[in-house]
C-alpha cells in the first residue's frame, strides 16, 4: 500500500507525520470520492515527485474517471489562479483588483464532478498555495453549499500533512545525494 511506503519513508524526526498521514488519510470521515480527490489535488499541488508517484495509483483506483480528471483538473487550474489571485491581493495599488482577469476558467463550473467536491479539492490547494484570497472565496461557496466547517478543515489538515510529507521526503531525497 503506498500510504504504509509513505509512511516508512518518512525519517525518525518526522514521526508526527508518519502518525498525522496514517489518521488524515487512513481515518478520514470524508466520503471516498471527496478523499481521494483531495489527496491526488494536493500530491499534486505538492510538487513532490516522490508523493505523488506514491499516492497517484491509489487516488485512481478509489476515484471514477471524471472524479480523478477533475481533481487533476483542480490542481491545475489552482495552481494559475492561487499566483494570479495572490499576486493582485498582495500589491499595494487597489487597481489591479478592478481589473478584469482575462484567465480561461472554465472547468470551474463545469468540473464534471459535483460542485462541493471541486470546490473543497481547489481549497485544499490554495492551502498549499497560499492563497487567502482562494481560500475565502471557495469557503464561502463551500459554507453556502451547506458544508460543515469541519469537511472544510479535514480538506486543508490532509493538505497540510501532505505537503509536509513532500517537503520532507524531498529534503531527505537530496541529503541522501
Amino acid at each position: 500500500m503506498a500510504l504504509d511506503e509513505l509512511k516508512s519513508a518518512l525519517p525518525d524526526y518526522a514521526k508526527d507525520l508518519k502518525l498525522n498521514l496514517g489518521s488524515v488519510i487512513g481515518n478520514s470521515d470524508l466520503p471516498r470520492q471527496q478523499l481521494w480527490g483531495t489527496v491526488l489535488a494536493c500530491a499534486i499541488a505538492s510538487r513532490s515527485p516522490i508523493v505523488l508517484r506514491e499516492l497517484e495509483p491509489e487516488a485512481k483506483a478509489n476515484l471514477s474517471g471524471e472524479a480523478y480528471t477533475a481533481a487533476k483538473s483542480a490542481a491545475a487550474v489552482m495552481a494559475m489562479n492561487n499566483v494570479f489571485y495572490r499576486t493582485r491581493h498582495l500589491l499595494s495599488d487597489p487597481e489591479y483588483g478592478t481589473l478584469r482577469a482575462g484567465l480561461r476558467m472554465n472547468v470551474i463550473g463545469n468540473p464534471g464532478v459535483e460542485k462541493t467536491d471541486f470546490e473543497l479539492w481547489s481549497l485544499a490547494v490554495s492551502a498549499i498555495n497560499g492563497c487567502g484570497q482562494c481560500l475565502d472565496s471557495h469557503e464561502q461557496v463551500l459554507r453556502k453549499a451547506g458544508v460543515e466547517r469541519d469537511v472544510i478543515q479535514e480538506a486543508f489538515k490532509i493538505a497540510s500533512v501532505i505537503q509536509a510529507v513532500g517537503t520532507t521526503l524531498d529534503a531527505e531525497a537530496v541529503l541522501a545525494e
